[in-house]
């Protein structure tokens, strides 16, 4: 209605790929479900990190952080969330209480923020940290490796991964019990009352599995035989699989669309929304313009802009998607650190790393978006707990990008190099 983004458009932002990538994440997750394999990867991972609630969130951070450095973090947090569903149904008895907990609410967050902050590890973990290096190659043709961005985002991943989890353990929710109810033993009879694990569970492990393997190795192992393979229609072909393979009764499949259509239909219209605003933020040209708003703080102390920056880049991504804020700031960012006579990669290394720092709102990252799907949180208690994440981040970040960076990358902070100047 205000023509700043065409129907068609608007329309096309909810089939857009990563609409698919959900639909075939959530049938693989359905399917997990159905057989009860959830639970009995709940139990095992439980019984080996033990009953303490505090320990059971800290290994779902570490696991999902690792995973999200290498693979999408949607992929991972798709990957996640059945499992940890699965636990916190178990400790609470029934999925109604479990709702209501706050293991719950602290588990599904973990799961979230986890995801998006162990991609910020590696160059390839998650799209801003690309887009810097395609700037920063374009403009000055400097090659930025692999190893020189882990030496950098790592740190920043680890620092803020623990100040996550002190932050959701200790602060954001008190929890009553310290442990499961019944201990380790109550959790090892449980698992032994499982009994075998069925053909069913071996099949959907095996689907599961390969989806896994193939969006870690898509990159180096499968892309140089199928060039445009993304992690989309690896989803799609996984899901796809799962209405092929057959049950252990004669006749009878893995799944059937009955199955499949209790996909939360309303998080992917919702998921579609973000899509268009980012679209139309674009299209507009509205990015633009708030990023030419930047150029007026030409003369502020450098260690106030960068904070200043990170903020509103911070704040921004929470209703745009990192991709579209990294591609629109980045390139503006270069003159701007011209004009102030300091290195760009403080203010572009600031913007990019900020990019991936959205905890607040359901449609700010994929992630945020596929844990407020199970319906344990409300879009309130997202943005209660997601506000203090953003500060505490907004502050790490300044700190590492100002005082560490030059260090690491060994260059001076208030000198633009004189190779670079055209």
């Amino acid at each position: 209605l205000t023509d700043g983004l065409k129907l068609d458009e608007t329309c096309a932002a909810y089939g857009h790929k990563y609409i698919f990538l959900f639909i075939g994440g959530f049938i693989i997750a359905l399917a997990i479900e159905k057989w009860n394999l959830h639970r009995r990867i709940a139990l095992s991972i439980i019984n080996v990190v033990g009953t303490n609630l505090k320990n059971i969130i800290l290994g779902f951070m570490i696991s999902t952080a690792f995973l999200s450095m290498w693979i999408s973090n949607t992929a991972t947090a798709v990957m996640m969330l059945p499992i940890g569903l699965a636990i916190v149904n178990q400790m609470e008895g029934s999925k109604k209480k479990a709702k209501k907990s706050k293991f719950g609410k602290a588990l599904m967050l973990s799961i979230a923020y986890s995801a998006s902050i162990g991609g910020m590890a590696t160059l390839i973990g998650t799209p801003p940290n690309l887009i810097f290096a395609g700037v920063i190659d374009k403009i000055y043709g400097i090659e930025i490796t692999f190893m020189q961005w882990f030496m950098v985002g790592f740190p920043i991943a680890v620092v803020l991964l623990i100040a996550c989890w002190k932050y959701l353990t200790s602060i954001a929710y008190n929890f009553k019990t310290v442990s499961i109810p019944g201990g380790k033993s109550a959790v090892s009879q449980q698992l032994k009352s499982l009994g075998k694990i069925s053909f069913e569970e071996k099949s959907v492990l095996f689907v599961f599995a390969f989806t896994a393997v193939a969006w870690i190795t898509r990159s180096f192992l499968i892309k140089p035989f199928l060039p445009n393979i993304d992690d989309t229609i690896i989803a799609i072909f996984a899901a796809f699989v799962l209405f092929l393979l057959p049950a252990s009764k004669p006749g009878k499949r893995l799944m059937y669309w009955k199955d499949a259509v209790k996909l939360p239909w309303g998080i992917l219209m919702l998921f579609g929304g973000g899509i268009a605003i980012a679209a139309g933020f674009e299209n507009s040209r509205l990015a633009e313009w708030i990023a030419d708003q930047l150029t007026a703080l030409e003369g502020i102390y450098l260690l106030l802009l960068l904070f200043l920056l990170i903020a509103a880049v911070n704040f921004f991504t929470e209703i745009t998607s990192n991709l579209a804020t990294a591609s629109v700031l980045l390139p503006i960012l270069s003159p701007l650190a011209f004009a102030m006579d300091v290195h760009p990669f403080v203010l572009m290394v600031g913007c990019t790393v900020a990019a991936s720092c959205a905890f607040m709102l359901p449609v700010a990252t994929p992630p945020n978006a596929i844990v407020f799907g199970s319906g344990y949180l409300k879009i309130k208690q997202m943005m209660r707990a997601g506000i203090w994440m953003n500060i505490v981040s907004i502050l790490i970040l300044t700190a590492v990008v100002y005082f560490l960076l030059p260090l690491i990358w060994d260059f001076n902070i208030s000198e633009f190099p004189k190779e670079w100047r055209k």
